[in-house]
């Protein structure tokens, strides 16, 4: 089975997956690609695109399997935990459904945030029209559109900002029982959410004041070997600015 990891800079879904594929111990080729010049939507040799193209995350990694797309990061964290060491998933069966329900939890309401603000933040896109025109994803283009527009409607920014901030505080909170990670081992839940927070500590700095638990607990993540292999994957000095547009912002709230 050839496998090969094709990664954005190691912010958000692209840092959260590089670090499971560290504690898995799984064997991949990985591969650097510029996620914010379209890259992904030109990976060679896809037998099955669909799932890269129709994928919810947006700019997020792709796991490439004899061919075969893979994409959403907590998907392929799982497929990598359980092709390797599988230590990132509680075994027991409602820990498990909590875990994946804190992952969803962060990838619906936060990461869509995270990727709405760093893009405001830092994107500077250079997408031409016939890279645009590869996006298969008519909601994803649209993301690129408004992105390259500068078009950040406030009430957006502020739901946003609320969102970052209501996730800050849930993993402050989850973390009162003096617990090192979220779900009390180590989980893939620990990867996704500091993927997703690392780079808002300067963009949304009010979310993290105060919350002396949650500050602990990312430095907790960022020292493992696995996070800081997976940072110095990195090409450039600031990896958590690096964002292209993310995962549509939910509509229900």
């Amino acid at each position: 089975m050839s496998m090969i990891l094709y990664h954005g800079e190691p912010n958000g879904a692209s840092l959260a997956v590089l670090a499971a594929l560290g504690e898995s111990g799984a064997e991949a080729d990985c591969k650097a690609i510029d996620l914010l010049a379209g890259e992904r939507h030109t990976i060679p040799g896809l037998t099955q695109a669909v799932a890269r193209d129709m994928g919810v995350e947006g700019e997020g990694p792709v796991l490439v399997i004899d061919g075969e797309a893979m994409t959403e990061s907590v998907f392929i964290a799982q497929f990598l935990d359980e092709a390797g060491a599988n230590t990132l998933q509680p075994k027991d069966a409602y820990a498990h459904w909590q875990m994946l329900m804190w992952c969803r939890r962060v990838t619906e309401r936060c990461a869509p945030a995270a990727a709405f603000l760093g893009c405001r933040a830092h994107a500077r896109p250079s997408l031409d029209a016939a890279a645009l025109g590869r996006i298969a994803s008519p909601d994803l283009r649209a993301r690129w559109e408004a992105v390259q527009a500068g078009d950040y409607p406030q009430a957006q920014v502020d739901d946003s900002l609320s969102k970052v901030r209501d996730t800050v505080k849930m993993v402050d909170d989850q973390l009162a029982d003096d617990r090192d990670w979220l779900m009390g081992p180590l989980t893939i839940a620990d990867f996704e959410t500091f993927g997703w927070l690392v780079g808002m500590v300067d963009v949304v700095p009010d979310a993290f004041a105060g919350k002396d638990r949650a500050a602990a607990w990312m430095d907790r993540v960022r020292a493992r070997p696995s996070v800081q292999a997976a940072l110095a994957r990195a090409t450039v000095s600031a990896p958590q600015n690096s964002w292209a547009p993310g995962p549509e912002i939910n509509r229900w709230g």
